[in-house]
């Protein structure tokens, strides 16, 4: 195995890092806790923007868009946010995970700690926004009369999935994101035009069937249905479209492992 080391002379390894960050768990809980904390410190409702906040957002593609698919989608907002949670997660988390090992550049000098565990820190402090998200769909749901079915114990397994994509491409766009600032812009102005081409607002049959190829080239075309699939058709997702799924996200994860592993000797000397 070819071996990169980092600027404390210890070689980066997946091994190694999974170890360190295991050892400093409650490193890990700190950065978690900071995350879903400070940066409510000054608000009046505080933590619980952390619901509120994405739940506006949701509401108002929900107003906007739901006079146009309705008819077509029953209970539509119940279509729209199964996927739209799942999407916020991927998007917020990758932003907050560029900025990660930026924040924190100062403690990476003071103390030796395992470099990839501020962007494992933004994925997790994302999964504790996201399952306040789905407390928030759940509840739309008792109230819109969708009931809510077994296939829902399938969930965690779809968020899982889901999970590992965004620490990839996560790890990935971190380590680029220190030796090139402008990506962090670059990913933030092409994260809507993503979005809308992902069947997250509209549903795959509208779109003319000699063009839905493209829109399947989209990884998150299948994530985000291995997530709505338990919620909205009380469905396990189809073999295909799990497998697609994990395989992208098990690449996804080896992928970015690759890039943060080549880079990350070199972040002390550009933080």
């Amino acid at each position: 195995m070819i071996e990169h080391r980092s600027i404390a002379g210890q070689p980066l390894q997946w091994n190694v890092e999974l170890r360190d960050i295991a050892h400093r768990s409650s490193l890990l809980y700190e950065l978690v806790h900071r995350d879903l904390t400070v940066r409510y410190k000054r608000s009046f409702l505080g933590f619980f923007w952390t619901m509120l906040h994405p739940l506006l957002l949701m509401l108002i593609f929900l107003i906007v868009f739901s006079a146009l698919f309705q008819t077509r989608t029953p209970h539509y907002e119940t279509y729209f946010l199964s996927a739209y949670v799942a999407w916020n997660f991927f998007a917020q988390t990758i932003v907050n995970g560029m900025a990660g090992i930026a924040w924190n550049g100062p403690l990476m000098k003071r103390v030796r700690v395992p470099l990839s565990v501020f962007t494992v820190a933004s994925t997790v402090s994302g999964l504790v926004n996201l399952a306040l998200s789905l407390v928030v769909l759940f509840a739309i749901m008792a109230i819109t009369g969708v009931p809510l079915r077994p296939a829902l114990l399938f969930l965690p397994v779809s968020l899982t999935i889901v999970w590992i994509f965004t620490l990839g491409i996560s790890l990935g766009l971190t380590a680029v994101s220190i030796f090139f600032g402008d990506i962090r812009e670059m990913v933030q102005a092409g994260l809507p035009a993503l979005m809308y081409l992902t069947p997250i607002i509209y549903p795959i049959s509208v779109v003319p069937e000699r063009f839905r190829w493209m829109i399947k080239l989209n990884p998150l075309v299948y994530l985000v249905e291995i997530v709505r699939d338990p919620i909205y058709y009380a469905i396990i997702p189809a073999r295909m479209t799990l497998l697609i799924a994990v395989v992208t996200s098990l690449g996804s994860l080896i992928i970015g492992w690759m890039i943060f592993r080549y880079l990350a000797p070199r972040f002390h000397a550009h933080l």
